[in-house]
């Protein structure tokens, strides 16, 4: 109970700190001598194999030990076992449903990171760009909410030689269905996610960056911390991912059934029931 009241406090309490070194950002004298060059494509370094997930350490599903409350860990176990029966469980983006955020910076699909005067941008292969304001905003006031968010960030010298080269971001005003990744480990249905981050270049190799990212949701027992990392790719091969066009899955009600190459509907999962079709004509044969 102490930490789902504290989830605000811990959120007020980040806006009143003030880096050390931090560096007085007014956008109207931007010096780009000052900012980090992180341009480039970017793809995520994983330690071990398998799709999308929040912890690239940690293996999928369970493997990831989500600090999950009793009743989350439930749902989660719910979802699962729908998947394991054909069923998509607490995964929604097979119906191109965006993944937001914390979801979609796992980069497992490439991503870039553009910095502007008073927005860092992140460029995805496979959904809508993220902005991250950096010119001293405070938090605006019924902004509708959306998969991403909103986020506010801080550009930090950290070791004091006059360059920027931490930014630390904070992001708020959700909404859902959001899950961490693929497998379905879920947020909070209240959507009252606190995600920060703290974006950074690898010291000792440069083509290397790390999100320290740690989602602070009412579904947890405790903020979950992960170090995300990304690579810079040399030759990267960009598609077209529009998740729309051509995806076969089709959503009706609660269930998830699949279009054939025929053009015909299919179940997903065994001995599932059709579609209620008492809206239309039924014919006789």
């Amino acid at each position: 109970m102490f930490y789902r009241s504290s989830i605000g406090a811990i959120a007020l309490a980040a806006l009143c700190i003030t880096g050390s070194g931090a560096l007085a950002q007014d956008a109207s004298k931007y010096d780009p001598s000052k900012y980090p060059d992180w341009s480039g494509p970017m793809r995520w370094i994983a330690a071990v194999g398998g799709g999308n997930r929040y912890d690239p350490s940690k293996p999928t599903g369970r493997g990831q030990q989500a600090p999950l409350t009793p009743e989350y860990q439930a749902v989660f176990e719910a979802g699962l076992r729908d998947q394991a029966a054909g069923g998509q469980g607490a995964n929604q983006t097979y119906s191109c449903l965006p993944g937001g955020m914390p979801r979609d910076m796992a980069g497992n699909q490439g991503l870039e990171f553009v910095v502007t005067p008073k927005v860092t941008h992140v460029i995805f292969v496979h959904a809508m760009p993220r902005r991250i304001y950096t010119d001293g905003r405070d938090w605006p006031e019924n902004v509708e909410p959306s998969f991403y968010g909103y986020s506010i960030g801080k550009w930090i010298d950290e070791d004091g030689d006059g360059r920027y080269d931490v930014l630390e971001a904070e992001t708020r005003n959700f909404n859902g269905p959001r899950s961490f990744d693929n497998a379905g480990i879920p947020l909070h249905a209240d959507n009252q996610t606190i995600v920060k981050e703290r974006i950074y270049r690898d010291k000792q190799n440069p083509e290397i960056i790390h999100d320290e990212m740690t989602t602070i949701d009412h579904a947890l027992t405790r903020p979950w911390t992960v170090d995300k990392t990304y690579r810079l790719q040399k030759n990267p091969h960009w598609v077209q991912n529009i998740c729309s066009v051509g995806n076969m899955h089709v959503q009706i009600g609660k269930e998830a059934y699949f279009l054939s190459a025929d053009g015909l509907l299919m179940p997903t999962r065994k001995d599932q029931a059709p579609p209620d079709l008492r809206y239309f004509k039924q014919t006789g044969k």
